[in-house]
Order: structure tokens, then C-alpha cells, then sequence
């Protein structure tokens, strides 16, 4: 059975729930709601695990906090024989309007810490992710505030569309490989 993981990325703890910066939390909590499965304790993540036309998805939410995110991703990656073509990051993203998603398959981290602490321990910027807009809309200087800040209600209305179509571009990366899912998907 082909395998893929899913890493959402965020803080743990009630103090970072549903703020900008754990929307890759969000993502994987809504998928696996939807397929009623169920996120457990385990080593380095919460996991849970989903079946997709006869595949494999582990979704994991790391608990090591975003800047260690990389030894929770390569924990995994061995701990299930995942290889890395099969594995997406997901991701906030500042550049991108609230609610857009786009998928890339290599790059930089951005400056993204989560991206920039995979990268060092996997040693490599060749694989998926997924980023979700949260626009840049802070005064000059408050950055971390923003990012680290909860979502107004007025965003909602381009959060919750963002977080299906973002689903819905990982279904199709399971099923029809990154390249579809970008054509279909990238906004």
C-alpha cells in the first residue's frame, strides 16, 4: 500500500490554537475530522491515520514546537518507510492573500522557521509543501504579533474555503501526484 505523510505544522498548547501561524494544525485537524479519524498521542507528533482509494495518509501535528518540526518530520518519514516524494509540509505563509493555498515541490523556507529547521535536518528542499495564505496585514515591526495572533471573525470567511480547497489539493497529490494537484489547486 503506497504511504504518504502529511505534516501539519503549528505550536502545541490551548495558548496557539487557531492562530495564523498553526493553520497546518487547522489542515489536518479538518481532514482528519472529515474522515473521521482521530489524532493520538504518539513519539515527537499527535498522529492519526486515513485511508484514500487503497493509500495510506498519516497525518501528523508535531509536538516538538515549529522551530524543531524537522526531527518529528524525519522520525516519521523512518518510522513508516515514507520516502520523500510522498511527504507534505504544510505550512502559513505571509506573502500569500488570507485563505490562498499553493503547492510547491522544492524551495527555500521562506524564512519560515518549521521550513528552515526541515530543511537542516533533512538536509534537502526537494519536497511538498503546502502554503496557506495569511496575508501581511500588521503595522511595520509587529510581525510576530500577527502570526502569533488569533484569527479575526472577518477572515473566516476566506479561512474555512482556503482549508477545503487546501484538502482537497492534498487528496489530489494522494491520488494524482503533485503536478495535478498543482494545476488544479495553486492559486
Amino acid at each position: 500500500m503506497k504511504k504518504f505523510l502529511m505534516v501539519g505544522l503549528g505550536n502545541p498548547g490551548p495558548e496557539y490554537a487557531q492562530t495564523r501561524h498553526n493553520i497546518g494544525f487547522d489542515i489536518v485537524d479538518a481532514w482528519a475530522q472529515a474522515s473521521t479519524s482521530v489524532f493520538s498521542a504518539a513519539r515527537y507528533a499527535d498522529r492519526a491515520e486515513i485511508k484514500l482509494k487503497g493509500r495510506q495518509v498519516i497525518l501528523i501535528k508535531p509536538t516538538t514546537y515549529m522551530n524543531l518540526s524537522g526531527k518529528a518530520v524525519r522520525y516519521w518519514m523512518e518510522e513508516e518507510k515514507i520516502p520523500l516524494e510522498n511527504v507534505v509540509v504544510i505550512v502559513d505563509e505571509l506573502a500569500l492573500e488570507i485563505g490562498k493555498v499553493r503547492m510547491k515541490t522544492k524551495g527555500s523556507d521562506g524564512g519560515h522557521n518549521g521550513l528552515k529547521d526541515i530543511q537542516a535536518v533533512l538536509g534537502r528542499q526537494d519536497y511538498a509543501r503546502l502554503r496557506f495564505g495569511i496575508g501581511q496585514h500588521f503595522p511595520k515591526g509587529h510581525q510576530v504579533d500577527f502570526v502569533l495572533g488569533k484569527w479575526q471573525a472577518t477572515e473566516m470567511e476566506f479561512v474555512t474555503p482556503g482549508v477545503e480547497r487546501a484538502i482537497k489539493l492534498l487528496e489530489t497529490f494522494v491520488l494524482a501526484g503533485p503536478q495535478m494537484a498543482m494545476n488544479q489547486y495553486n492559486q
